[in-house]
């Protein structure tokens, strides 16, 4: 039985390379990679951003490709939450849907509801 007194040293050395290798892991990523490569500042509303909220700080795909990962950073845009927002739904309002189902679409009628509207009226008079 071990001392709960007494600190395991290799369990310890391994949590703390655990860490290290998802520390790693995460500055892999094209967040991380953002941060680090632009000022934590929206790009939209200017909102400045500290440590304490940068997890309001999202990274935009400016193409809304998300495998488009460039490695000068060409693809990305820093915004906060609520521009971010905005900007997908600016989206889905000129396409009708959402970014993942623009291609999906159904094509555009192409019938015309006003086509015998002149001849009903004069029908009346």
């Amino acid at each position: 039985m071990s001392n709960p007194k007494i600190p395991d040293n290799g369990k310890l050395d391994r949590i703390v390379a655990e860490a290290r290798r998802q520390a790693a892991e995460r500055d892999q990523g094209y967040r991380e990679r953002a941060l680090k490569m632009y000022p934590w500042i929206c790009g939209r509303c200017a909102r400045e951003f500290t440590r304490e909220n940068l997890r309001e700080l999202t990274v935009h795909h400016r193409n809304h490709n998300h495998d488009d990962n460039p490695a000068d950073g060409s693809n990305w845009e820093l915004l906060c939450v609520y521009c971010h927002d905005n900007e997908h739904s600016r989206l889905t309002d000129h396409t009708g849907g959402s970014a993942l189902t623009a291609e999906d679409a159904q094509p555009a009628a192409t019938g015309n509801p006003f086509a015998n509207l002149k001849s009903l009226l004069k029908r009346d008079s």
